[in-house]
C-alpha cells in the first residue's frame, strides 16, 4: 500500500507530468500532500486531462521541453527534488512510423537529459524512468516476460523504449553503481508497464480514446486488429507501483536499483474486440463497432508481462480487474459529458483505489 506518512511534503519533480498517466500521477501525489514539480510541453491533446483538473493549481509547472538539457538541470536542481519520476516520452506506436527520428530524439536523449540532471542534482535519492512492457523482444509468447528476458522492441517507439532501458542501466553501472551508492546515494530503476486505461485519455490512436470519442459523437467505433491481445489495466495500477518503488529506493537504493515489470494478472489479458464489445455494453444504447479490414503498420499481436518479482518483492498487486478498469472510465467519462467537476471526480477515484484491500 501507499505510505501517506512517507510522502507527505516529499519534493517529488515528474517529467512528462501534462500527459495522462503523468496528470493521473500528479493528482495521487497531491492527495498525499507531496511537494511535486512537473517539466513538459504544453499537454498533448485537446481537451486534455491536466487541463480539466486545472492541475497546474495543484502542482508546480514548467513548460518546456526534456531535450532542452540546461533548462531540465536547471529544473531539476531548483525543485530540490529527492524523487524523480521520468514519464516524458513520444509515447505511441503508430505516431513513431510517421516520426521516427523524433521519437528516438525525445526518448533516448530525454533519458540522457534527466540522468545528466540528477548527476547534478545531490538531493536526488530515488529515480523511476519510466518505460513500456514494448521494449522486449516480443516472441509471441504465451506466457508473461520477466525482467531479464532480451530487449529489442520492434517499432521505433517500441525500440526507443528498450535504448531508453540500456541507457539507464549504462548510468547506474557508471555513475550509480550500487557498490558506491554511500557515496552516490542514488537508487535508479526503470518500470516496465503494459497497456493502461482511464478516464481522460484523449490520445491518437489508442483503443480507449478511440472508442470514447466516438461515442461522445454517437459515431461507430472503428477497430483496427480485433484479435490482438494485451495485458489491459486501470491506470492506478502502475502509478502504485511507481509510487511504491519510488519509495522502497529512496529507504534502500541498492536492493531495487533494477528493472520492474507492472502488469495485470493473466486472467485480464483480453483481445481488443472483448474490450471494445465490454466498453459498448456499459455504454448502453448507440454504442456499435465494426472492424477496418485496410493495410495498417505492425503492432504486436500478443504481449504479456510475468510481475512475479512485483508481486513477491515490492509486495505490489493489482485492485481492480479489467471489468472494474472499464466500469471506472465509462463513468469518468459519462461525468465529463455531463460536465461534474472532474477533479473531485478523479480523486474520489484514486481514495476508492485506495481504500482497496
Amino acid at each position: 500500500m501507499i505510505d501517506k506518512k512517507f510522502w507527505k511534503n516529499k519534493k517529488v519533480f515528474i517529467t512528462g507530468h501534462t500527459g495522462f498517466k503523468g496528470s493521473w500521477l500528479c493528482l495521487w501525489l497531491y492527495s498525499l500532500g507531496a511537494d511535486v514539480t512537473g517539466y513538459a510541453l504544453k499537454p498533448p491533446t485537446e481537451p486534455s486531462l491536466f487541463e480539466l483538473c486545472n492541475i497546474d493549481k495543484l502542482v508546480k509547472s514548467i513548460i518546456s521541453d526534456i531535450r532542452d538539457r540546461e533548462k531540465l538541470k536547471e529544473a531539476l536542481i531548483s525543485s530540490k527534488a529527492q524523487i524523480v519520476i521520468h514519464m516524458a516520452a513520444q509515447s505511441l506506436v503508430r505516431e513513431s512510423y510517421k516520426n521516427p527520428a523524433e521519437t528516438y530524439e525525445i526518448n533516448l536523449m530525454g533519458t540522457i537529459n534527466l540522468l545528466e540532471a540528477v548527476r547534478n542534482c545531490r538531493t536526488v535519492r530515488s529515480v523511476v524512468n519510466v518505460t513500456t512492457d514494448k521494449c522486449y523482444e516480443n516472441k509471441e509468447w504465451l506466457w508473461g516476460y520477466r525482467e531479464d528476458e532480451p530487449l529489442c522492441g520492434y517499432d521505433p517507439y517500441s525500440n526507443s523504449k528498450s535504448c531508453s532501458e540500456l541507457i539507464t542501466s549504462s548510468y547506474r553501472n557508471s555513475f550509480f553503481n550500487q557498490k558506491n551508492y554511500n557515496i552516490h546515494k542514488v537508487g535508479v530503476a526503470t518500470a516496465r508497464a503494459g497497456n493502461v486505461i482511464g478516464g481522460g485519455d484523449w490520445a491518437k490512436d489508442r483503443l480507449i480514446p478511440d472508442c470514447i470519442r466516438a461515442l461522445l459523437k454517437k459515431e461507430k467505433i472503428i477497430i483496427r486488429n480485433p484479435s490482438s491481445i494485451r495485458p489491459w489495466q486501470y491506470v492506478l495500477e502502475p502509478l502504485k507501483g511507481y509510487l511504491m518503488l519510488a519509495e522502497r529506493l529512496y529507504k534502500n537504493g541498492p536492493e531495487y536499483s533494477e528493472a520492474w515489470n507492472f502488469g495485470p494478472d493473466d486472467i485480464d489479458a483480453k483481445s481488443v474486440e472483448w474490450i471494445v464489445q465490454k466498453v459498448c455494453k456499459k455504454w448502453g444504447r448507440g454504442a456499435i463497432y465494426e472492424i477496418d479490414k485496410g493495410v495498417h503498420p505492425h503492432e504486436a499481436h500478443y504481449l504479456k508481462l510475468d510481475c512475479s518479482k512485483a508481486k513477491e518483492r515490492l509486495m505490489w498487486y493489482p485492485e481492480w480487474n479489467l471489468d472494474e478498469a472499464i466500469d471506472k472510465v465509462v463513468k469518468w467519462t459519462k461525468a465529463y459529458k455531463s460536465k461534474k467537476n472532474l477533479t473531485e471526480i478523479s480523486l474520489k477515484q484514486i481514495e476508492e483505489y485506495n481504500s482497496e484491500k
